[in-house]
């Protein structure tokens, strides 16, 4: 019998097949990031030469990212993309295997040509921080080096242009004239991004009083926050909206993604995080705030089956009860760049074209 891998997408649930005629493994199993635990389930080995089969539910998502985990006879394992599905993904922790299911299209400015801007490397010294913070400066084609123009501030911004298309995206709405032309300041994760991008007030210092001010000479802005907008996902979201809260005049908009919004509530499976409390106590302060004197635009998405669902959820409504001018997306995928990415068009223009009318 002639063995078929890979997956098979039926009407309730995803079939997944792992050829083993010569019994070589003691075990397949599947990693995902849909639900717990991510290292599972594990596959089932059928009778005879079947080999190795999984009825994995069709969740609340257009896509799924995983890979496999082949456990054999010493004990030993490897992790590897499923050799019967052409279809990848680039991810912060290396490539994926991904089912895309029926009605699921990438957006089609990723096929879209338009030209390229400018990118030169940057390099701060934070002494708040106690670090350099690198990074990239993207300009939108045609602009005079010396031109005041908008600026998006992004976290983890070299993997948002890598994994997500973020320079392209910004290319083809300026092309297109839905955007202005502009500049964005992609910095890089730190070394301790854990630490950095955990609520941590002394990186919050240094993104307002050093960094900030060290891009704005280098990349001229209109004087005030309302021309300076931030982006971030994840610990990078939260980082975002932690320096706004501290420092007001940091960011006339903010674009959040998947926040690690964390709270004992509603995220006892992260409480082993090193900074799980620090991030809780900050977090409580923006739900139970009555008032906040500094409202500005916010866009906030997240995944329809990410765990961060329900403190995403809680945090923007504490932000609409403080005035804030608040948009929120759910998006059908989960905690991924990929998924981040099909949210920029509209939501992300929306955004920026409303911050900087």
């Amino acid at each position: 019998m002639e063995q078929q891998g890979g997956p098979q997408i039926l009407e309730e649930t995803v079939k997944f097949s792992f050829p083993d005629p010569d019994r070589e493994l003691r075990a397949v199993r599947l990693h995902q990031d849909l639900v717990r635990p991510r290292n599972g389930p594990e596959f089932v080995l059928l009778p005879g030469d079947r080999g190795w089969v999984l009825h994995f539910p069709r969740l609340d998502v257009n896509r799924m990212e995983y890979k496999l985990e082949l456990v054999h006879p010493d004990g030993g394992s490897e992790w590897l993309c499923d050799p019967w599905n052409d279809k990848r993904v680039g991810g912060a922790f290396g490539d994926k295997s991904v089912v895309e299911f029926d009605g699921y299209q990438p957006p089609a400015w990723l096929s879209q040509e338009a030209p390229a801007g400018t990118i030169e490397p940057f390099e701060i010294r934070s002494r708040a921080a106690r670090t350099r913070v690198e990074g990239l400066m993207w300009t939108s084609p045609g602009s005079d080096p010396d031109a005041v123009l908008p600026l998006l501030v992004a976290h983890d911004g070299p993997e948002y242009a890598h994994l997500s298309a973020l320079t392209h995206f910004l290319e083809v709405m300026v092309a297109e004239d839905r955007l202005p032309p502009m500049r964005a300041a992609l910095i890089k994760p730190p070394a301790d991004r854990n630490e950095t991008y955990s609520a941590s007030a002394a990186y919050a210092r240094a993104l307002a009083h050093e960094i900030l001010p060290r891009i704005s000479e280098m990349a001229p802005t209109p004087h005030g926050r309302r021309m300076r907008a931030g982006m971030g996902a994840s610990l990078g979201g939260l980082s975002m909206l932690h320096v706004h809260r501290l420092y007001p005049a940091s960011f006339g908009a903010l674009f959040l993604q998947s926040g690690s919004f964390f709270r004992q509530r509603f995220d006892k499976q992260e409480s082993g995080f090193p900074r799980f409390r620090r991030i809780a106590r900050f977090v409580g302060q923006v739900l139970t705030a009555q008032v906040w004197a500094h409202p500005i635009p916010v866009t906030m998405t997240c995944g329809t089956v990410e765990e961060n669902l329900t403190n995403n959820r809680a945090t923007s409504e504490a932000l609409v009860r403080q005035g804030y001018d608040m948009s929120f997306v759910h998006n059908r995928d989960a905690h991924n760049y990929t998924g981040w990415r099909d949210t920029f068009d509209p939501h992300l223009v929306d955004l920026l074209a409303k911050a900087w009318a």
